[in-house]
């Protein structure tokens, strides 16, 4: 299909995006379900902040043309990569609807089929060398941080039920939001982010940028300590603070208020802390959407580095692999403006019996090899459970 292009609900979509293979995302204590795919949308996202770009346009004429299908206010849902000069996953559903989800009920855990085979990519030396390559790279020029990733390979001895993989996330991860977007080449790109790049509704926006992590422990007393450190560290108060500077700069002139705590707070999920900010304002244009807004914040410091483009041309020289959707954004945004973005982390595809994994860690000038490589193979540990594996 050819960039900018819409397809309609033609021969073989539905096979394609049957029900077993539909897009859900949970956020607090509802899940929008959606069925069928009336328009599918692959634009690239670049420059999706402004309302004239070939992206958004191609966005407000699918939802012109839903509207003419009988949907009042019609809804865009899926993924955008890391790059966005890459093809977007988005569509637009023929059904879409908010169902409230019981938190309260047990989730029991599923079984995954046997495992036969699994690598990291890169593996632990040639991280740590990039690592290094880039602590080298940042004493020699303007790039003050960058994000280096990881990706698990897995290999099961039968297909894999996606379904299966998000019982188990949910029954491990009961907060966070929860996606599941079905993708064009047949996977399932599945996960739950506990980071909001950006909430929209009327006038009001928050954005929740999460950068600088410890892990947890299951004792009280060590997992209190673990706490404490990522509170007085100062490696990584100097690593959220390129985030936050860099939202507030993006979305400051768009604003008639805004509000930045004086100080990063702390989150937990229950493999991580996080430091974390929660910056409310409140939009001056109406007519910005929640998507133009993910578009002008994505890919933030929190994902890519600072400054942006070099530490992008950076990752590109050093990380072997493209990152695809990892570290892309998530989520829904009606015609009417309002929707929620997420950052696509702690997240995994599933093809058959192969399931992919990613993880990301912000390296700094004080960054250690040994500790990041630690930190990616923590944060791994969320899909590795969801996949019935002891991390």
């Amino acid at each position: 299909m050819r960039t900018g292009t819409l397809r309609t609900n033609e021969i073989n979509e539905e096979q394609i995006f049957d029900e077993k293979r539909s897009f859900s995302f949970t956020s607090g204590d509802r899940e929008l379900a959606v069925t069928g795919i009336l328009q599918r949308i692959e634009t690239p996202a670049i420059g999706g902040d402004d309302a004239n770009s070939l992206f958004q346009k191609t966005i407000a004429q699918a939802f012109k043309r839903a509207r003419k299908a009988g949907q009042s206010n019609p809804v865009i849902v899926g993924a955008i990569p890391f790059d966005p000069c890459e093809a977007s996953c988005l569509y637009i559903p023929e059904h879409a609807h908010w169902q409230p989800r019981n938190t309260l009920a047990p989730i029991n855990t599923a079984t995954l089929p046997e495992l036969i085979e699994q690598k990291n990519i890169p593996d632990e030396h040639a991280f740590k060398r990039a690592v290094e390559h880039a602590i080298v790279n940042f004493r020699l020029s303007d790039v003050r941080k960058a994000v280096l990733s990881v990706q698990r390979e897995l290999v099961f001895a039968q297909d894999v039920d996606v379904n299966a993989m998000q019982t188990n996330l949910r029954a491990q991860n009961p907060s966070g939001y929860h996606f599941r977007v079905p993708m064009h080449d047949g996977s399932t790109l599945i996960g739950v982010s506990p980071e909001l790049l950006v909430r929209k509704e009327g006038l009001s926006f928050l954005s929740n940028p999460l950068a600088g992590s410890a892990k947890r422990m299951a004792d009280p007393q060590a997992d209190r300590r673990n706490a404490d450190w990522l509170s007085a560290s100062e490696k990584d108060h100097y690593e959220h603070g390129f985030v936050t500077q860099d939202i507030v700069s993006q979305l400051g002139e768009l604003c008639t208020q805004l509000h930045v705590p004086r100080r990063p707070s702390l989150i937990s999920t229950p493999a991580l802390w996080h430091l974390s900010t929660r910056i409310e304002g409140t939009l001056a244009d109406p007519s910005v959407s929640a998507l133009q807004l993910a578009c002008r914040l994505h890919p933030t410091p929190a994902v890519c580095g600072f400054p942006t483009e070099r530490a992008r041309r950076l990752i590109r020289f050093v990380e072997p692999f493209e990152r695809g959707l990892f570290t892309g954004t998530v989520g829904w945004c009606d015609a009417q403006g309002n929707g929620e973005w997420v950052v696509t982390i702690r997240c995994g595809t599933v093809k058959r019996n192969s399931v992919r994994l990613f993880a990301g860690a912000g390296i700094v000038e004080a960054s250690n090899p040994d500790a990041e490589w630690t930190e990616v193979q923590t944060k791994l540990g969320t899909m590795l459970r969801a996949c019935g594996l002891a991390h």
